[in-house]
């Protein structure tokens, strides 16, 4: 086990890794043409669907299936992804995102072109806080169990830094403050509440995640623009979803 110094150093550690990733693509993207930028991006797209399809496999897991049983995880999984598809475009949470990102643009980043900064800053977190890893390792180190699931997410996302930073611009780097509130708040739940989600929920709430990581990549790709960002109050509702349907069996 890597000892950390103090509960939550793992969360600090990722924030670093992708402030170094974006400065390093901050640096790199300015040497790229238009056309180069462009191609990148929607190869991280295609690496973004498939970091999605992963999260779908691994998600649908035995656990899950043995919490809910065999017939429930996928209908599981798109209830969450319609309640929150519902929830999100009824309060415009895209919207509201944009208009967050951009209010910080104005106040830290006013060089930075607009649509690109919203762009960076919420497809980096999504990337960065979607998936199964955020959630472990938060836990793990809030339970005192080590950062080690946090130190590897943490040279995924720096390298994962420098090829949005370099094609997204300045807005990467910003992602690191929806990634410190979300992460560190999953430490000091699990700090404070022990492990509060089952192994089931976790799982069902990484594969509805895949889903919303390949929308992204179809967004990423320019092949439709989907709105993303609507869909995640689907990751609060996947976890409710099996705890219901468990009670039920």
């Amino acid at each position: 086990m890597i000892r950390v110094v103090f509960t939550g150093a793992g969360t600090a550690i990722n924030v670093a890794a992708v402030v170094l990733g974006s400065a390093i693509g901050l640096a790199l993207g300015n040497r790229f043409p238009a056309r180069t930028r462009l191609l990148l991006t929607q190869c991280l797209g295609l690496f973004t669907m498939v970091l999605g399809a992963l999260a779908i496999r691994d998600g649908l897991s035995s656990a899950l299936t043995g919490e809910v049983g065999a017939s429930a995880p996928m209908l599981i999984v798109l209830g969450a992804l319609l309640a929150g598809a519902i929830l999100g475009s009824l309060i415009r949470l895209e919207d509201r995102i944009d208009a967050g990102a951009n209010w910080l643009r104005r106040k830290l980043a006013r060089g930075a072109e607009p649509g690109r900064f919203s762009e960076g800053m919420v497809t980096a977190t999504l990337v960065f806080c979607v998936g199964p890893l955020s959630i472990l390792g938060s836990l793990s180190d809030g339970l005192g169990n080590g950062a080690e699931q946090l130190i590897v997410k943490s040279i995924l996302d720096g390298f994962a830094a420098i090829a949005f930073a370099s094609t997204l611009g300045v807005g990467v780097l910003f992602s690191i403050i929806p990634l410190a509130l979300y992460q560190g708040s999953l430490t000091l739940l699990g700090l404070g509440l022990g492990e509060f989600l089952s192994t089931g929920q976790i799982d069902a709430l990484g594969a509805t995640g895949g889903i919303i990581l390949i929308g992204l990549g179809i967004r990423l790709a320019a092949i439709k623009k989907i709105n993303v960002a609507d869909l995640l109050p689907a990751l609060v509702f996947a976890p409710v979803l099996v705890w219901l349907v468990s009670l039920w069996r």
